[in-house]
Parts: C-alpha cells; structure tokens; sequence
C-alpha cells in the first residue's frame, strides 16, 4: 500500500503551451525509423532487476588530461572542472583529435563524448583563429547542452559561438553568424533553413562534429545531414558520434570521413543499473495510482513518459493541482519553455519533469531517480532510451512502466 502524502508545495513550470517546432522533424508522438523495424513489445520486457546484470571491469586511462599537450588556459579550465582522468572516450579519442585526425566514436550518451570532441577543437582553434567549427546535433537541448560545455571549456579564451536551433527566431541568430563566431552548434533542419537563405556557408568551416548521427537519422533528417556534407569543403578535420552502427550510420559515415581513427566504447546494457518492473492498472485510474507512486519517499527526481504532446500536458496540470512540483517538455513548447523546465529539473528546483519521447535522446540529466513509462513506448528500443535517462554514473535507478 502506497504511503501518501498530501500539502505539497505545488510548481509548475511552462502551464501555457506555445506553437513551436520540435528540434527535429518529428513530433513527441512518434518518429521515422529509416530502415529499421522497431522491436515488438511484451509487457514482460519491462521486468528486470539491476542486481542481475555483471559489472564490468573498471577501466584503466593511459592518460592524464595533465598529459595532453594543450593551451595552458584550455588546462587551467579542465581543471577548474575537477577533471583528472579521462573517461574512455576522451581517453582515446582526444590524442589523435589533437594530431588532426578524422575521428568516428561509437559511444552512448554520458560518456564524456562531448569534452573528449570540444577540448581538442578549442585547442585547434586557439593555435589557429582563422579555423571554423560547425557541430550538428539532433535536438535543440543537446545543442544548449554542448553549447553550455564549450563556455566552461573556453573560459577567458576569447572564443564565440552561436547557437543555431528552431523554437526561436533567427534574427539574432542572424545578427551572431554575421560576426563570424569560431563555433556554430546547431540542428540540422535551422542549419538548412539558415543556408538557404544565405546566412551561413557550410563551405568555410574546416571542423566538422556530427553528434548522435544514428538519432539524427531516426528523426528524418538524413537529406538534410547528406546536404550539409556535400557543401564542407574537401580540407577538413571529420569528427563522427554514434551509439550504434547501423547500414545507413555506415553508408553515411563512408562519404564523410577519412581514414579516421575509430575508437569503440564497450558499455554495458543501457539497464545494466536499472531496476525495471510494471505497474498494473487493471482499471483503476491513472493519475491516482501515479500520484501515489509519487507521494512515496525516494522519489525524488522524476521522469515521466508519455506518448502525445496533448496527452502530457494534461497529465502536468493534473499533477500540479495535486500540490506537486512539476514542469514539461514536447514539441509544442517554444524552446525558452523547454530550456527553463530542464534547467528547473536539474537543479532541483522541481521534483518531476513530463516528457514525450523527444527528450529521450541526447538529454543527460543528472541523478534521476526513477523514470516512469506512464503511456508504454511503441517500441522496444524508444523504451531503452528512455529508462537510459536513470542509473547513469554507476547510480541505482528505478523504471516503472504502466499496463493495462
């Protein structure tokens, strides 16, 4: 019998809901797969212990980032961060990033990709500042995510960025391309549109980052990434992040890269530390058994999932009329909507935050305590990515998944 406790002091973060396009060309409600069949489910799929999954073995770096041959004040920044060793990625991937070398790196989210691609870049770019970075990354809050790296990472090196992302108007983005900023991180379909209309030169940029190509690939946007490939110029250092390496990632990467150093991180299942189960509804009402669930001690940082922009939207009014914390995210938010709710979620300033499938891909939210599936994903592997959002960093984390 759950524990219930009431007089909570309710938030709620983004009541109203604006038009907005999503980072992709998708919407929360659903996503195109390329050539891939989507697994078919079984409620019992859902059922896992953590404690049954093996460890693996601790890695040992051969580096110190103390070791690397970089700008003193790239260093100084690394260290201000608390960073000593390496994860395996950076590990592996930054020496021959810092010799100049195509690099394709088959690692999941929250494994340290993003400083093992950005420390060696702004090296580059401090030796040289005529040289031009362009990142594409599927979602807008990845983009915001790498951006907010790259400040800490290039701080009192006098390096600019934008930020090229749908949700919000291009004007100042405009205004930021014209003064030719070193970094432009970006989603693939404004990128397009910004080109199109002659605001940007995808051929003057000598660094190229394609982040989490296999998502960009599932959201629709593999003309639109062949596009940009065909404009860079031949010269060019290729830098290529996937989780997984499908025929499409390969015939893409194939076109891109040049005898590039690969470098592939073993990881364990992305539920190795994930205690999974379902909740069945027998048909009681939904709301009340999730609210609950939530009023219980240990809930203390939350995911929810459902399946339509519309549908989790009601679900967070609900929520925040029972007294509770709450904020949202789905296509349907502009991003100054979608980047406050996270930025609330993370720093704890709400205790849950509903979602639709679009936050399930590149998003890398600290100590998540439990994601709970309160409408069951339509595949197998959209549900992986989303209880990937708990148990990161060798931390316990619970999924929930409701069924009829």
């Amino acid at each position: 019998m759950y524990n219930r406790q009431s007089n909570r002091n309710g938030s709620r973060f983004g009541r109203r809901s604006f038009g907005g396009g999503g980072g992709g060309r998708s919407n929360g409600g659903g996503r195109r797969y390329g050539n891939r069949e989507p697994q078919a489910l079984n409620p019992m799929m859902f059922v896992r212990r953590a404690v049954d999954m093996p460890q693996q073995e601790e890695y040992v770096p051969t580096h110190n980032f103390a070791d690397f041959d970089i700008d003193p004040q790239l260093k100084k920044n690394i260290i201000a961060r608390k960073y000593v060793k390496p994860t395996p990625i950076q590990d592996q991937a930054i020496p021959p990033l810092l010799e100049g070398k195509d690099v394709v790196g088959i690692a999941n989210t929250g494994t340290g990709k993003t400083a093992a691609f950005l420390i060696p870049l702004i090296n580059k770019l401090k030796a040289d500042f005529r040289s031009r970075v362009l990142i594409v990354t599927p979602t807008r809050e990845l983009a915001v995510q790498i951006r907010d790296e790259l400040r800490e990472f290039s701080y009192g090196m006098n390096i600019n960025s934008v930020l090229c992302i749908g949700g919000v108007g291009m004007y100042n983005q405009i205004e930021m391309l014209r003064r030719n900023p070193q970094f432009v991180i970006g989603t693939p379909g404004r990128l397009m549109d910004l080109e199109r209309r002659g605001k940007i030169r995808f051929e003057n940029y000598d660094s190229i980052v394609l982040d989490e190509v296999d998502r960009m690939l599932d959201m629709g946007f593999v003309q639109d990434i062949s596009e940009i490939i065909y404009k860079l110029p031949k010269e060019r250092q290729s830098l290529f992040f996937s989780a997984t390496m499908t025929a499409t990632v390969q015939r893409l990467m194939q076109g891109f890269l040049r005898n590039p150093v690969t470098v592939t991180i073993k990881s364990q299942p992305t539920s190795a530390n994930v205690d999974q189960d379902i909740v069945r509804v027998n048909g009681r009402g939904k709301v009340e058994i999730l609210h609950d669930l939530l009023a219980q001690d240990g809930f203390d940082k939350v995911l929810i999932f459902g399946r339509t922009k519309h549908g989790i939207e009601r679900l967070a009014d609900a929520l925040y009329d029972k007294g509770f914390k709450v904020g949202s995210i789905h296509g349907n938010k502009n991003q100054g909507q979608r980047q406050r709710a996270l930025d609330a979620f993370k720093d704890n300033k709400i205790q849950i935050l509903l979602a639709t499938d679009i936050a399930a891909r590149g998003l890398d939210i600290d100590s998540v305590t439990h994601v709970i599936n309160y409408d069951a994903p339509t595949n197998y592997e959209d549900y992986i990515h989303r209880i990937g959002r708990t148990g990161r960093a060798d931390k316990k984390g619970v999924a929930l998944t409701f069924v009829d």
